[in-house]
């Protein structure tokens, strides 16, 4: 009888660690986010969104003020639409600009809010268009090495 009031004990103890490490892998891959806050929607254009993924952070002076909602292409103007799901204790102007940013050299992807100064500001299902797209590292490098190659080309081939 003791035996086995221990073991429901030891398997008590042993599911709420299996489920304390699901709760931290999902957390700290992004993939659960616990908000119980109401927010607002806005979509922003972009013509590359690099690695950016859902429930990636929308940050403005370092804060997290909401996360990405979704991402699709549009094909119409060949472009892609992100829906942003922001705070609603958070308001910005209708002319702010929002670009994708990365942390640290090679990190995830999120997209930062710099502030506008408009009146108003951005109420559920505006559309953003001040954007700036995400700097994809290859063709920096490509653009690099194409730079330095030009630059070892005479410009006077015929002697």
């Amino acid at each position: 009888m003791q035996q086995s009031k221990s073991d429901v004990w030891v398997g008590l103890f042993v599911m709420l660690g299996v489920v304390a490490l699901v709760f931290l892998a999902l957390q700290s891959a992004n993939l659960l986010t616990l908000n119980f806050q109401s927010g607002y929607r806005v979509t922003a254009r972009f013509d590359n969104i690099g690695g950016l993924k859902p429930q990636a952070a929308v940050r403005s002076a370092g804060v997290v003020v909401g996360r990405v909602e979704s991402i699709t292409f549009d094909d119409k103007i060949f472009q892609a639409s992100v829906t942003l799901q922001l705070q609603d204790r958070y308001a910005f102007p209708k002319d702010s600009s929002l670009k994708i940013l990365t942390s640290g050299l090679l990190g995830e992807q999120y997209i930062g809010i710099e502030a506008g100064a408009d009146e108003h500001n951005l109420v559920p299902g505006d559309v953003v268009i001040a954007t700036q797209s995400a700097i994809v590292l290859e063709n920096l490098i490509s653009q690099f090495l194409f730079n330095k190659a030009a630059e070892g080309v005479p410009a006077d081939s015929s002697k």
